[in-house]
């Protein structure tokens, strides 16, 4: 299709970006097997219907055509603004400095939540703004497409965009019903655009005649319309298709990124336990402090590995819910009422630990004060962000201290059969792992007794840490043949311990897994409040078994020797005395339990600077604002309106049309009936009987709707100069004076209902009978 020589109306304008719209939300819904819920979609419509509505206002104005774009891509920035700029900007649309920080922050943070995150994805603020600056420049390239270029089949290019993005990421690509929607909306804005063609012929026929004609419109059949509008959509229909399911996806499981995205740390350590690869950091890397009551010491948590990636341990891929906010955290599974729980509160600086992953004990019943968006996971409550760091997070925990007695873990029932993957174990193992087991535990007459046992084994004199023994002898890591290793060289560190307790507790039928975090740290000579600060760094890292007892829950045990301290309830006269870290007794408060060269320190990290990110309050609220500037953009689009044609009557080619234009605008906007095919004449005769126009209203509107009827005549109809223009028959302060007095003649004649209406959405907007100032439209027009 070739551009048209005459503009579309106002009105032919809205119909072609209503079908743009359409288009752009059917299509926009394709990613919708990636995104859960709706709310991200409504954004994307939001955004686009403010781009499209802005074109259409702009255009309204009579602006240069190269002016309009720029001035929308000002409007995509004030939306932006509002919606994501928070306190950053100037009457939360104006942006600053700041402003422009946010949105560094916001693109970095869509960059760590398409790694961190699993389909469908959480809408986080870094989501919701990347979707709505990506929708936004489509928007602006399809309605460049549609209104300027006239080509609407090129708009079919920012559809499939959206469309195509599934088939990267998961294997079934867009759902087919999205497929037929965005198809549907294409026929729509081709035939859209059909019409409004033929609409612009009448008037393309009085291009360059002396006299204005009426050209009545070459009939096309409507079946080739359709056969080629139906073919153009079948071949970008059949295109998506195809490219979405021959494009083979990024991955099954993550949004984008690669299946070690969310690792515990960016560089160094791996998570899945094999920490031996960063045995020899040199200096030990502040990770974080906190400042806790006197006696207060409890073991943080970072992730919990519960389950075998082939022979080594590996943390679930849980899929994260938006409705698991760390405002609140459920009650700890298996945790009956009868065992003695009190609430303990922590506040926690991180100093250069960068992790997704959130350090704070288990379980907690709260976390506040945290920047960006983070969840907890349904089976462990660990906690961890999809769009930001822990990196310069300040934040206060309120923990759950558990204090269970040894006769309430010895009288757990079993779990007979639940529990399935916490108990499960690769199916070849060495055998010296249950042999072992049996042999450890033989004698014990409860899960609980077993599980002391093995503690107090490997806590014995039997084992030593060591940093070295693992590395030269080749079983550094947590498999099952590093245990059986483990087993016969009876020297190794934390993970060995931890995995060990934890293989074994299975074998014996034991719900087991391991958490990966920190001791307590070491307490300062500083006070807070009466409060003491301890500090954490990377010698703290440290790995340990929890396992399940019904009644209490997941139970934590501290089998490693020479680090942290036993749990009060699992004390016996052959173990190291001292409280359990997240106990209440009195704990030492300078000791921190960690040998010189503790192995562990390998699992610290440096990091970079963290995303911010607008909170979810603030972003409803900022979209609730810019919905009511959509609805009051109708009455600025009016005003600018007429600006623009008074402007016309004091300097424009024809001045008496401009003043008609606006004359007739202000007519339907009160509701005034003005058809499209009513001649000025007419139509002027028609108003003369209405109260206001008479001769005893007491007024002269009658007079001035006689001169803005004569000019306008005089204007069209009369001889032209040489150089073409018309003659001047009325004045510019003549013709303003004019419609100054209709314009109070018609406001007076109305309900004041018309006239709230008129000033809020102004039907002239519609377009249809307005003509183009500097125009000259056909008989009858």
């Amino acid at each position: 299709m070739r551009p048209d020589p005459t503009a579309p109306t106002t009105g032919q304008r809205a119909a072609l970006a209503g079908a743009t719209l359409g288009l752009l939300a059917a299509s926009s819904s394709a990613m919708g097997p990636l995104i859960s819920g709706s709310g991200w979609w409504w954004l994307c419509v939001f955004v686009a219907a403010v781009l499209l509505a802005a074109g259409v206002g702009l255009r309204a104005t009579r602006l240069p055509t190269s002016l309009v774009p720029p001035l929308q891509g000002v409007v995509f920035l004030l939306v932006l603004t509002l919606a994501f700029g928070g306190t950053t900007s100037i009457l939360g649309v104006i942006p600053t400095a700041g402003t422009f920080e946010v949105f560094g922050d916001l693109s970095q943070g869509a960059g760590v939540t398409i790694q961190q995150q699993t389909t469908p994805a959480i809408p986080v603020p870094a989501l919701l703004f990347v979707l709505a600056l990506g929708i936004g420049l489509l928007t602006i390239a399809a309605d460049l497409a549609v209104q300027v270029a006239r080509m609407p089949a090129l708009a079919a290019a920012a559809a499939l965009v959206p469309v195509m993005i599934p088939g990267f990421i998961i294997e079934d690509g867009a759902q087919p019903h999205t497929l037929v929607a965005t198809a549907a909306a294409f026929l729509v804005l081709l035939r859209v655009d059909v019409r409004v063609r033929r609409q612009s012929r009448p008037l393309d026929g009085a291009a360059g005649a002396d006299l204005p004609t009426v050209v009545a419109p070459r009939r096309v059949p409507v079946v080739s319309t359709v056969v080629s509008t139906v073919g153009v959509a079948a071949v970008g229909l059949i295109a998506a298709a195809v490219l979405t399911a021959a494009t083979p996806s990024i991955s099954t499981s993550l949004l984008l990124g690669s299946p070690t995205a969310g690792a515990l740390f960016g560089r160094g350590a791996s998570p899945f336990i094999d920490l031996g690869r960063d045995l020899r950091r040199p200096a030990p890397t502040p990770a974080f402090r906190y400042t806790a009551s006197d006696g207060d010491r409890p073991y943080f948590r970072l992730l919990t590995l519960d389950r075998f990636e082939g022979e080594t341990w590996g943390p679930s891929r849980e899929d994260l819910d938006s409705d698991h906010s760390v405002d609140e955290f459920p009650r700890p599974a298996g945790l009956a009422d009868d065992v003695e729980v009190s609430e303990r509160q922590i506040d926690v600086i991180v100093d250069e630990l960068r992790t997704t992953w959130l350090p704070v004990p288990y379980p907690s019943a709260e976390v506040d004060g945290l920047r960006g968006s983070w969840f907890w996971e349904p089976s462990t409550l660990a906690v961890r962000s999809v769009d930001t760091s822990t990196l310069g997070q300040h934040y206060r925990v309120v923990r759950l201290d558990i204090d269970p007695t040894a006769d309430q873990l010895r009288d757990a029932a079993p779990v007979f059969g639940r529990f399935a993957d916490e108990l499960a174990l690769p199916e070849e193992r060495p055998t010296v792992i249950r042999d072992t087991a049996l042999a450890v535990t033989a004698g014990a007459s409860s899960a609980y007794d077993q599980a002391v046992a093995i503690q107090d084994w490997l806590r014995g004199g039997e084992f030593s840490y060591s940093t070295e023994a693992p590395v030269e002898a080749g079983y550094d890591g947590g498999g099952l043949d590093v245990i059986a290793a483990f087993l016969e060289a009876k020297a190794g560190y934390c993970v060995h311990f931890a995995s060990t307790m934890a293989v074994f507790a299975r074998e014996l039928g034991i719900p087991a897994r391991i958490a990966v975090g920190y001791t307590a740290g070491t307490a300062t000579d500083e006070r807070i409040e009466g409060r003491t600060v301890l500090q954490v760094d990377s010698h703290d890292l440290h790995a340990w078994p929890e396992l399940y007892f019904d009644g209490v829950g997941w139970v934590p045990f501290e089998p490693t020797p020479g680090r942290g301290v036993v749990p009060a309830y699992t004390r016996s006269s052959t173990t190291a005395t001292g409280p359990f870290p997240s106990s209440s007794a009195g704990a030492p408060g300078a000791a921190s339990g960690r040998p010189d060269l503790d192995p562990d320190r390998g699992l610290g990290l440096n990091g970079g600077a963290t995303a911010t990110t607008a909170s979810d309050a603030a972003l409803r609220i900022a979209i609730a604002v810019l919905a009511i500037a959509v609805v009051l953009l109708p009455m600025l689009i009016r005003r600018q309106q007429a600006w623009s044609r008074r402007r016309g009557i004091r300097r424009g080619r024809e001045p008496a049309t401009a003043a008609w234009a606006e004359f007739v605008a202000t007519a339907r906007d009160l509701g005034v009936p003005a058809p499209a095919g009513v001649t000025p004449r007419a139509f002027a005769a028609a108003l003369a009987a209405r109260p206001a126009f008479a001769d005893d209203a007491g007024g002269e509107a009658g007079g001035a709707l006689s001169v803005l009827r004569d000019a306008v005549e005089h204007e069209r109809y009369g001889r032209r100069a040489a150089d073409g223009m018309p003659r001047a028959g009325h004045g510019p302060d003549e013709l303003t004076a004019a419609l100054d007095e209709v314009r109070r003649a018609l406001a007076a004649d109305s309900r004041a209902v018309d006239r709230i209406r008129a000033a809020v959405l102004p039907a002239s907007l519609l377009g249809g009978f307005t003509a183009r100032a500097g125009s000259r439209p056909a008989d009858g027009a």
